[in-house]
């Protein structure tokens, strides 16, 4: 059967068993007006004019042409009376040096108080104009993007309002001493959270070690010392260079024509100060040998994560790369990594690997949490396990299996306005290809086990990893003996296994993945 067969298949059986998110429904009968009775009978009998053989597709993507330069992708969808607007700066918080050297988490201050007021109208007025308009309103700041993103109804008078006040916000945010300092007395409580989170001190730590003095060392949030350096001036600043026109990725999804969405995009471009665009970001510089930093926590549980520099979002490889992770430790249980580590033997509740992929190269890492006298043995699994991986041929069988669960998988990216709005906000930021949505299944058919055999070996490194472990003792010479002993030793057959071990549950938090600035796998 071929990958377009298994979508096809796979679409009708989601069609059919769930209900679209964002279905527009009237007159549904209030089911507690009887509750003797099964309501939902008849409203599941209305699934018969459901259209099963309607030809489900990714959305059309258009170019909207833009008089201010500024690059803007458009989807249609005149299902519901609604609009998606997503404003992409390349002003994420890898700029936050670019302000002020030593500088951190102003990209991220910034986001927190853009809408707590402008010249004009204080933070109430703002909310209420968005709650007035049924609008819904956030911005968030990133490693490598700061996004912005309304979502309102078509209805001019409601679309009208909401963007004004948008714009109003990026524009001309005043960002008072006021709500600097209550943001500054918040984060105190979240700084004590951070130290009782021994995954979340795990991850700061590791993108510390392996990216030394590159923009992306540093956690998104800043640092307790760097924020409480912020002021307004600096905050202005920072608006008024990254948040400008030139800077920007327009997205938009809704019941709007395609000429109504041009004009919609010109007029957001064209009221944004034009500025610059953001200059390329260093190149990180690659570590060699094993980097093992152990982070002393009193817990009966102890957590791990492996990893080391990963690739662009651009590399013509990232494909063949995300059929690699999801095989060796993305895919759940079916995972070379779930199975060695859970199912053969028990030493963790999930085990997961993931590659970041960003402007300048991002990360692989895989992480897990297991038991103080189980860490030993696991970090030698574990890491045995990705050896044997990047050496050992592709299983053609298993990539087969993985790539068809990628494309069951891949209608989740534009299952409704707001996943689309995002797929176009990641296209338009990192200048893909605007059929790419279209094009996926074709290109991942072509996926060969030659083509992930090629990106693993040439970036996945086995012999270069930083490995960080919190656990209350830990002898570095013994892990570092294991992992030489391990790269040094001929690769032997990962087996399946076929019964699961039974599991305690865990004591303290389970690692969390390695945090990215992807909102959507596409």
């Amino acid at each position: 059967m071929t990958i377009t067969k298994i979508l096809s298949l796979s679409l009708l059986t989601a069609f059919g068993s769930i209900l679209h998110a964002e279905t527009y429904t009237e007159n549904v009968p209030d089911l507690n007006d009887n509750p003797s009775q099964l309501q939902s009978i008849p409203m599941l009998q209305s699934l018969k004019n459901l259209q099963i053989d309607k030809d489900y597709r990714a959305p059309l993507v258009q170019v909207l042409k833009n008089r201010n330069g500024v690059n803007s992708l458009f989807v249609e969808s005149q299902d519901l009376p609604m609009v998606d607007i997503q404003l992409t700066f390349n002003a994420g918080s890898a700029r936050d040096e670019e302000v002020e050297k030593g500088l951190y988490g102003v990209a991220n201050m910034a986001a927190r108080l853009i809408d707590e007021g402008t010249e004009k109208y204080n933070a109430t007025q703002i909310a209420s104009v968005f709650d007035q308009t049924g609008a819904q309103f956030s911005v968030q700041a990133h490693r490598d993007m700061f996004v912005v993103r309304l979502r309102v109804l078509s209805d001019p008078k409601k679309l009208e309002p909401a963007l004004s006040m948008m714009m109003d916000v990026i524009k001309n945010a005043t960002f008072k001493t006021s709500s600097l300092n209550l943001a500054l007395s918040n984060n105190q409580a979240g700084q004590k959270q951070l130290q009782e989170s021994p995954s979340r001190l795990m991850n700061i730590r590791f993108y510390r070690a392996v990216y030394g003095t590159h923009p992306y060392a540093e956690p998104i949030t800043g640092t307790n010392g760097s924020i409480k350096k912020i002021t307004p001036d600096i905050l202005k600043k920072f608006r008024n260079q990254f948040l400008v026109a030139q800077n920007l990725n327009i997205a938009i999804t809704g019941k709007l024509s395609k000429k109504e969405a041009q004009n919609l995009a010109e007029r957001i471009s064209g009221n944004l100060n034009q500025g610059e665009k953001a200059k390329a970001l260093a190149q990180p510089e690659e570590k060699q040998g094993f980097d093992i930093i152990h982070l002393p926590y009193n817990s009966t549980q102890a957590n791990v994560i492996f990893g080391h520099l990963g690739t662009t979002r651009d590399n013509k490889d990232r494909l063949a790369l995300e059929v690699a992770n999801r095989m060796f430790g993305g895919g759940g249980f079916n995972s070379v990594l779930m199975q060695e580590l859970r199912v053969k033997r028990g030493y963790t509740y999930g085990a997961y690997s993931a590659f970041s992929f960003s402007q300048a190269p991002g990360i692989f890492s895989f992480s897990y949490g297991t038991r103080q006298d189980q860490l030993i043995d696991s970090i030698r699994v574990a890491h045995k396990a990705f050896n044997d991986f990047v050496k050992m041929p592709i299983d053609q069988k298993q990539m087969e299996e993985t790539k068809a669960g990628m494309l069951r998988a891949f209608p989740n990216n534009y299952s409704s306005n707001a996943t689309i709005n995002v797929q176009l906000g990641l296209l338009g930021f990192y200048q893909q290809d605007p059929d790419y949505l279209t094009q996926y299944p074709k290109l991942l058919e072509k996926i060969t086990v030659a083509d992930v055999q090629n990106a693993v070996r040439t970036y996945m490194h086995p012999e270069n990893m930083t490995v960080i472990v919190v656990s209350k003792n830990l002898d570095k010479n013994e892990v570092q003996q294991i992992l030489e002993d391990n790269v040094q030793a001929t690769p032997t057959k990962i087996i399946p296994a076929t019964k699961a071990v039974p599991l305690p549950r865990p004591e303290v938090d389970v690692p969390a993945q390695t945090p990215s600035d992807k909102h959507a796998s596409i």
